[in-house]
This record gives structure tokens, sequence and C-alpha cells, in this order.
């Protein structure tokens, strides 16, 4: 199983990004994909994540109105639209998916993770 970010980039202050999360090896339906963030030196936080099988979907806070998360089917793609970007948001993004025990807001609950792709804003 593979999950493959990509998207990230530099963008100024007001900008806006697309991350995309791309499964192989494992489908994303009917399952939980999230994207969360790390700051070096401080711990990864929840940021997204949908419950694919029916579209149901959860913000963190310092988000919403701003990030949308989508899912793409037939691609086997999780996105994040990012916009209006501050330069707080600047970290580096993790794709999830999988189902584990508890709850879907923790990093624990994800079976599968990509490797991460950096967001710069400045």
């Amino acid at each position: 199983v593979q999950l493959v970010e990509s998207g990230g980039g530099l963008v100024q202050p007001g900008g806006s990004l697309r991350l995309s999360c791309q499964a192989s090896g494992w489908t994303l339906s009917d399952n939980y994909a999230a994207w969360f963030r790390q700051v070096s030196g401080k711990d990864r936080e929840a940021v997204a994540h949908i419950w694919t099988a029916y579209g149901v979907t959860y913000y963190a806070d310092f988000v919403k109105g701003r990030f949308t998360i989508s899912h793409d089917k037939v691609k086997n793609t999780v996105f994040l639209q990012m916009s209006s970007l501050k330069p707080e948001d600047s970290a580096m993004y993790y794709c999830a998916a999988g189902v584990g025990a508890g709850s879907p807001l923790r990093a624990s609950f994800y079976r599968f993770w990509g490797r991460g792709t950096q967001v710069t804003v400045s």
C-alpha cells in the first residue's frame, strides 16, 4: 500500500494550493482518509478527514471555511483544497488512510501514511 502526496510548494499569504494523495494497492473508497500537518518540534495535528463511504467530513477549527477535503473514487485520490493560506499554515502535510481503533481525529487511528508534502506560506 502506498499513499503519495503531491501539490505542496511555496505560496504567498492569501494564496491557494491543492494537495493530492493518490493511493495504490488499496482503495480509499468506504474508508476514512485524512490530512495531518506537522511543524518541526511539534506534534502532528489533524487538519481534516473524510469518511468516503458517505462523504462526511471534519475540519479543524483553524482551517474551517478555508480548506476543503474531497475524494475522487475513480482516481482513488483524496484532495485538500487550501485557500486563504496564512503563514501559520506552513508545515509538512501528510495523507493518512485506513480504519483503526479509536477516533479518526487521532493519528493512531490510521493504518497507512504518505511521506508528506511541504507547504510554505511566505
